[in-house]
């Protein structure tokens, strides 16, 4: 498809939770499965925004007439969740990573901004609001095909979670209404499906080198796209990256085949179709936080965001490489979320894939033979644990090829002192077995005499140790 030829032209905009407490309050990020121990009923209605009009998008879910169920925790949902109390100032974890995450875009910080609220009445906030605020702007990121614009990033409270949607109600449980969330919008600049995926995976690289959450809903990624002739459509729900492509080569051959397309806001389907989902909002829904002061981000601060920014996982690769780290290793720990306990790890050993397997692959094996929870054996073999193992093979108190041995022993439940003082043994008792060894069998060479120590000792003395005893004995 020659994609310049049909005027393609898409942006982005990502939705990522940090992992902070919630934005506007001092409650948990917390999702809960347990049963909840009250329930409120809500409906809500369409309200004027700033410019004196009811947005287009509004007014839909206005006409949809449904009555809204939350559901809530005596012990982790405050009355801001509840919108009974005024928000407390953001959480200045949160505001830490947004701004990490805004430069490491290249953007320009914003040194004041008015919190708003943008009028969102399909209930998923129980206030029919949303409050965000802008924290930079004019960024970029390279890609293949050239610079893309990064027009903002804001940071926003998240959503009520749906339990149980039907023609007539909704039920949200407030769990998730209020972790934060960072908003990152492209300019309209990427020119082909292919570029819209690598710029997503690019932005995905920088966020995961911050404080963001995992798994499966903490990242939310819409695109939006328009033709020659065409209104510009956005598309919803992208979980899989590997969606993006297909989907928007279905989105194109839509809006070729229908020749009276309407700006409008559709679901990513599965199976890379589309479904239709409201009318495009307009700018007619915002207005400023009356609850809240300005937000003032100064230039100190800023500078000592910029002091600590986390590196990529691109530029870590490259480094741990050097390190003598593997590409499977590296694989492992990033998959594993490890990179601070390996950084602490580090210090005590040259082996940078030993530390991985004490970190991954060992305590998945325990877990294994023990049958037990991969979270308990990782309790039991905590970094503490582990330190102290490598102290003591620095002290070679044990040998490296019996380490996992002695992991193990502690897995099973051994303390690990009793664990390392069973390994250590008193150098007298070498040395008595080395001269009654002479004596049985004389005539060999050291290396003879070292092989049967070792073997008899099976790690508990270094060769080091071993050798300065036989050479007092054999010349």
């Amino acid at each position: 498809m020659d994609y310049e030829k049909i005027g393609f032209k898409a942006g982005l905009e990502i939705h990522q939770q940090l992992d902070s407490g919630k934005l506007f309050s001092r409650t948990p990020s917390l999702l809960r499965s347990d049963e909840p121990d009250y329930i409120i009923k809500r409906k809500l209605h369409a309200i004027a925004g700033e410019t004196g009009d009811v947005d287009i998008a509004v007014a839909h879910e206005a006409s949809l007439d449904k009555e809204f169920i939350y559901q809530g925790y005596n012990d982790s949902i405050s009355l801001v969740e509840l919108d009974e109390a005024p928000p407390e100032m953001i959480d200045k974890n949160a505001l830490d990573i947004v701004l990490q995450i805004a430069l490491l875009l290249n953007c320009e910080i914003l040194p004041v901004s008015q919190i708003m609220r943008k009028t969102v009445i399909d209930g998923s906030n129980t206030g029919g609001f949303q409050r965000t605020v802008l924290i930079a702007q004019n960024g970029f990121i390279e890609t293949a095909q050239g610079k893309v614009r990064i027009e903002t990033v804001a940071l926003e409270e998240d959503s009520a979670r749906v339990i149980l949607r039907d023609e007539e109600k909704v039920i949200y449980r407030l769990d998730r209404l209020g972790i934060p969330l960072v908003e990152i919008a492209t300019a309209p600049d990427l020119k082909t499906p292919e570029q819209v995926k690598e710029v997503a995976l690019k932005i995905g690289e920088i966020l995961r080198s911050c404080k963001v959450r995992r798994g499966i809903g903490t990242i939310r990624q819409d695109v939006n796209i328009s033709i020659s002739g065409h209104p510009r459509v956005e598309i919803k729900g992208f979980q899989d990256v590997k969606m993006f492509i297909p989907t928007i080569e279905k989105e194109i051959l839509r809006q070729q085949n229908n020749k009276n397309g309407k700006s409008e806001v559709r679901n990513a389907m599965p199976d890379g179709e589309t479904k239709f989902l409201r009318p495009m909002p307009g700018s007619a829904r915002m207005y400023p936080e009356t609850d809240l002061s300005l937000l003032e981000i100064s230039r100190n601060t800023i500078n000592e965001i910029k002091n600590r920014l986390p590196k990529l996982k691109s530029d870590l690769k490259s480094e741990l490489k050097n390190q003598g780290l593997s590409d499977e290793m590296f694989n492992l720990l990033m998959q594993g979320n490890l990179l601070d306990e390996f950084k602490s790890l580090r210090a005590l050993s040259k082996d940078a894939d030993l530390i991985v397997k004490m970190l991954i692959l060992w305590p998945k094996d325990f877990a294994k033979k023990l049958k037990k929870d991969i979270k308990f054996i990782e309790e039991v073999l905590n970094l503490d644990v582990l330190e102290e193992v490598l102290k003591a093979l620095n002290k070679e108190i044990i040998q490296k090829h019996h380490l996992q041995d002695v992991l193990f022993e502690i897995a099973q439940g051994k303390s690990v002192m009793e664990v390392l003082n069973k390994e250590k043994i008193d150098l007298n008792e070498i040395e008595e077995f080395v001269i009654k060894l002479v004596k049985e069998k004389p005539g060999l060479n050291v290396g003879g005499y070292m092989g049967i120590i070792i073997g008899e000792f099976k790690g508990k003395v270094s060769g080091k140790e071993a050798m300065e005893i036989v050479k007092k004995y054999v010349k």
